[in-house]
């Protein structure tokens, strides 16, 4: 029996783990003392393909490059070595591996249509930053939002609008094998604006990974949704739509995949975040911005000298209303991070907080979360504030209200 599994894991691994591979995932360590993590991608170095594993261990990422045959030694390492999923995403076949606690493995793969003249994006180790979107590649909603000219050069002045995009790509990308490739899936953009990321996605997810998504992008201003869908029309994108409304209120689906909240301001994200967890959305991606609400709450003995300096204030009440919003959606059952969306030298408030649905939460999992719910009670009670996502959250499971 062992030797027929590991002929399967075998053939699994020589199959998926090639130049065709998008990214691997190993996930579900048992072992606290080895990495929870391990993303495995591509890379190019020096002309010659080698594959990266960055291995997290609780906020720290540690990168190591392998050649082909010790990256599929180290992914079979892993599964025995308490690894309990590995999740591969290639240009033409995806697959899935499940250990069970009984040690029993499930072996799955699914063959895809890929998008052709689209090569795996290669990470490289010199000077030269290639893009998920390049330059010298015309792109039609780019040229109309005017960040790149018909021939695809891009815009001196749009420059880091072009980074914004490609680095949110980067961070879509890093999900994908959470949305399923069997159904059509649902994303939700709130307060869209724009909307430079929401076409920049539904391209990437549509016309170059071949998704079936059905992407709303939401907003306040009549005049930008009108644009947006004129556009969307232009460029024949049957499902992406736009529409009107307000984040609060939107009642106009009953399930969705993922959200997307950028720059909703002050407490629209925490609306927005709470709408996502209701849903039970996979796949959480918010920039906030504003974050006034705890600003005008908050209140601490010890640090009083401190936060009598109206901008120390206002960027420590910035950092905690995020900080907590981050537990919160660990509390729900979100495996959380913080992640810095575009270089802090431009913005001082673009900072991303992704969360990820977790699967089988172990035991000792909610064991942790209960002591980490505890330390966030007491952290709120330390400050004397009462978030909004907390509040709307209880409103939800009739323990409170708003």
């Amino acid at each position: 029996m062992y030797k027929s599994i590991m002929k399967n894991i075998n053939e699994f691994l020589d199959k998926l783990i090639n130049e065709q591979l998008i990214q691997a995932v190993l996930s579900g360590q048992k072992d606290k003392e080895k990495p929870e993590k391990v993303k495995i991608r591509p890379v190019d170095l020096k002309g010659e393909i080698f594959f990266q594993a960055s291995a997290l261990t609780g906020t720290k990422v540690l990168h190591s490059n392998y050649n082909r045959e010790d990256i599929i030694r180290y992914l079979k390492e892993g599964l025995e070595g308490g690894f309990s999923q590995l999740q591969v995403q290639g240009m033409k076949t995806d697959g899935t591996i499940l250990v069970s606690k009984k040690g029993k493995m499930t072996i799955k793969t699914k063959e895809h249509s890929s998008s052709p003249g689209q090569p795996v994006r290669m990470l490289s180790h010199n000077r030269v930053k290639h893009y998920i979107l390049e330059e010298g590649v015309p792109v039609p909603f780019l040229v109309d939002l005017g960040v790149m000219t018909p021939a695809g050069k891009i815009v001196n002045s749009r420059y880091d609008k072009f980074r914004q995009i490609n680095r949110f790509l980067e961070y879509v990308e890093d999900i994908l094998p959470e949305l399923s490739r069997d159904k059509e899936v649902t994303i939700l953009d709130f307060g869209c604006g724009k909307s430079y990321l929401t076409f920049a996605m539904y391209y990437y997810l549509r016309e170059l990974k071949d998704y079936d998504v059905n992407i709303i992008g939401l907003d306040l201003k009549k005049d930008v949704i009108e644009k947006c869908s004129r556009l969307a029309k232009d460029y024949g994108y049957e499902k992406l739509h736009f529409y009107q409304g307000d984040i609060a209120k939107y009642e106009g689906v009953s399930t969705v995949d993922m959200v997307v909240t950028l720059h909703a301001c002050d407490t629209a994200t925490d609306y927005a975040l709470a709408k996502a967890v209701d849903w039970g959305a996979k796949v959480i991606l918010s920039v906030p911005c504003c974050q006034h609400e705890l600003n005008r709450q908050i209140k601490n003995g010890t640090l009083a000298p401190i936060l009598s300096y109206g901008i120390l204030k206002e960027r420590m009440a910035a950092l905690i209303t995020d900080g907590i919003r981050a537990e919160i959606l660990k509390e729900q059952g979100y495996e959380t991070q913080i992640l810095e969306f575009i270089d802090m030298e431009h913005t001082p408030k673009n900072l991303l907080i992704r969360g990820v649905k977790k699967r089988n939460p172990q035991k000792e999992e909610k064991k942790n979360q209960e002591r980490e719910d505890k330390a966030l009670s007491t952290l709120m009670e330390a400050f004397h504030v009462s978030p909004a996502l907390d509040r709307l959250l209880k409103a939800q499971k009739g323990e409170d209200e708003i």
